[in-house]
């Protein structure tokens, strides 16, 4: 039996369990800004899964890529959603920080 469907599956939806709070964290502390960080992430990680010899591994290492790069539009999108107030505004957080600091 081989099990390599299954275990890249699970492997999938972890990524995608870890970069949903990761992409809202992002956008609530460093805004949209932080997206070429995603973008060298997931290029890196995509081109080092074209020369891993595992399977398992390289598969891994191109949907750890693509959801880096998926990121991205996930990075303007959680914006839209903050203006909308579905999430908090990590920019409003910065300026009470900088006038409890002032006073």
């Amino acid at each position: 039996m081989f099990y390599d469907g299954i275990i890249i599956g699970i492997i999938t939806f972890l990524c995608i369990g870890i970069f949903h709070p990761i992409v809202i964290k992002a956008e609530y502390y460093f805004t949209k800004k932080v997206w070429p960080i995603f973008l060298i992430a997931g290029i890196s990680t995509i081109i080092l899964s074209i020369f891993v010899d595992n399977y398992i591994a390289r598969c891994s290492l191109a949907v750890l890529g693509i959801s880096c790069l998926w990121s991205i539009l996930e990075l303007f999108e959680q914006e839209k959603r903050v203006q909308r107030g579905w999430f908090p505004d990590g920019r409003k957080r910065k300026t009470q920080e900088n006038k409890e600091f002032i006073e």
